[in-house]
């Protein structure tokens, strides 16, 4: 409304003009100066066009910003949400640098279609269909000529887009392939100085770096070369009006020999409108390209817009404290295209026993996990206690877990801050004691920050050994009854996983545990070790702590 606003203040400027210099020019002709009483007239209306229409103008902008910046925020937030429940399988939607490329530079890339592109398309049918009647009121040949011209610049704006379209397409995934790959490399650099492949890895960098740069280039060449083509076909038919109306003027008409069809000031407007006429369609030629930028973004997203996630719908509150018993019947899960995750499976851990899973890769023990996280959908039933799982209030009940993944994720922030993002109310007491609990305290408290001491990206400055007696911390500030502990020192040596196996062994006392792992060195204090043969029966083994 802003927008078509601003159009009439331009048709009645350009009117007010043409009457002014058309008075002039009359007074001029028949040899009388101009006298300013007519401009005096029209100041007051001109000084509201000319002011009005910048400040109409910022006010769309403004109002077109502010909801791009809305929708983005919209957008991102939808984003997460499929992200966040998949939680663990989070990794079907790419790697952590693709999904981040996608939640930054794919969204943002709407803004030029939103703030732009979107109202454009309102004004260049509304502003012509304006300017054109206005022109019909002094010359019908001359709104004919604007009207018949301006299917010229959509006619090639369509062509030349549909080609930049498809060049942005492969722009945002070549983008996002060199993110993912970026972001891998970056944290394997460490691998890579042992491997000394750091040439290699700067030169696959350089090569993707550069085909990225050639995308950009073929998008740009669209963008410039549909900006030309428009410019030109709008240019022509201002051209094809100038010529009709001057020689309008001149009386030397083909059709119209000694007669001015249209007078000076009538011609005079409608020169003063023409260029703004076309306005429109040019910059919609120019906005082109957003929306192509946009098309490729959303493509790039929809995977994730569409991915139907599964909702938890229980909402009964949860009616224990302490370690519950858990009691698992026929639990079996499909994963995409109907592939079985995990065949149908029955146990029962009573409250505080603490269990290892077993079995070859790929026979479900992780997703036992993602099942009781509640991350993923099964068959079957998970019992707590005597209420199922299914009904309960899952954010309840996530908070009485404790989660421990083979690696865990640490922010760049200090080690206090990591902490607290298990009790974000810790005090610097309850954290030294949970460090002393775990075994880093003696080493910390010989750093000059101490807990303030500083990580970098995933923990970068600390051994993997000891990132994993922090994430251990963590789950103890949690205090949760149950822990769900997902191959924790697979990636660790021998006798840096031994000592983890013995500290969770001991900190574990009274919680019901369940940990996946492919080892038992250091799990002597287990009450039962199950195996999970592939598509075959459950084998129980007895623990040290084996109970009759």
């Amino acid at each position: 409304m802003l927008a078509i606003a601003a159009v009439a203040l331009l048709v009645l400027q350009s009117y007010l003009l043409s009457l002014l210099f058309a008075d002039w020019l009359t007074a001029l002709a028949n040899g009388q100066s101009p006298t300013p009483t007519l401009l005096t007239s029209l100041l007051p209306a001109l000084a509201l066009c000319l002011l009005g229409r910048p400040l109409l103008h910022y006010g769309r902008e403004q109002l077109s910003v502010q909801a791009s910046q809305q929708v983005r925020l919209t957008l991102r937030q939808q984003l997460l949400q499929p992200i966040a429940a998949a939680g663990p399988g989070k990794s079907q939607y790419g790697t952590d640098g693709a999904i981040s490329t996608k939640l930054l530079e794919q969204v943002d890339a709407l803004d030029g279609f939103i703030s732009r592109y979107y109202v454009q398309r309102y004004l260049v049918l509304v502003t012509p269909v304006i300017m054109a009647l206005a022109t019909a009121y002094y010359s019908l040949l001359a709104a004919a000529i604007l009207l018949l011209t301006a299917p010229l610049v959509p006619m090639f704006m369509i062509l030349l887009g549909n080609a930049a379209a498809s060049a942005s397409q492969k722009q945002f995934t070549e983008l996002s392939r060199m993110g993912g790959r970026f972001l891998d490399l970056v944290r394997g650099i460490a691998t890579l100085r042992q491997l000394n492949a750091l040439d290699r890895a700067s030169n696959s960098v350089a090569h993707a770096a550069e085909r990225y740069r050639d995308s950009s280039m073929r998008v740009l060449k669209m963008a410039f070369l549909s900006g030309a083509v428009l410019e030109f076909f709008s240019a022509l038919a201002i051209a094809l009006l100038a010529l009709y109306l001057g020689l309008g003027l001149l009386g030397i008409l083909p059709w119209a020999k000694g007669e001015i069809p249209v007078p000076y000031q009538g011609a005079l407007f409608i020169l003063l409108l023409a260029p703004e006429f076309y306005a429109p369609l040019r910059q919609l030629g120019s906005d082109y390209h957003a929306k192509a930028l946009a098309e490729a973004a959303i493509t790039e997203l929809q995977p994730i817009l569409l991915q139907q996630a599964w909702q938890h719908n229980g909402n009964q509150p949860l009616s224990f404290a302490a370690a519950p018993a858990i009691h698992i019947n026929q639990l079996s899960i499909a994963g995409a295209e109907g592939r079985q995750r995990l065949a149908p499976l029955s146990i029962a851990i009573a409250a505080g026993e603490r269990i290892a899973l077993q079995g070859p890769s790929g026979c479900g023990k992780s997703s036992v996990l993602d099942a009781l996280l509640g991350f993923t959908p099964y068959q079957g039933e998970i019992w707590l206690n005597q209420q199922a799982l299914s009904e309960v209030n899952l954010p309840q009940w996530q908070a009485k877990l404790g989660y421990m993944a083979q690696q865990s994720r640490f922010i760049a922030a200090s080690i206090a801050e990591n902490l607290r993002l298990a009790m974000p109310a810790a005090t610097d007491e309850q954290l030294k004691q949970v460090l002393h609990q775990v075994e880093l305290w003696p080493l910390l408290s010989r750093l000059p920050l101490g807990l303030d001491t500083l990580l970098g990206e995933r923990g970068l400055g600390l051994s993997g050994g000891q990132l994993q007696r922090l994430a251990l911390a963590q789950l103890l500030l949690r205090d949760a009854p149950i822990w769900l502990l997902d191959e924790p020192a697979a990636h660790l040596d021998g006798a840096t996983a031994y000592r983890l196996h013995q500290l969770i062994g001991r900190l574990s006392l009274g919680k019901t545990v369940i940990i996946v792992s492919h080892q038992l060195h250091g799990l002597d204090w287990l009450d039962q070790v199950i195996q999970l043969p592939e598509g075959g029966n459950l084998l129980r083994q007895g623990g040290a702590n084996a109970r009759a």
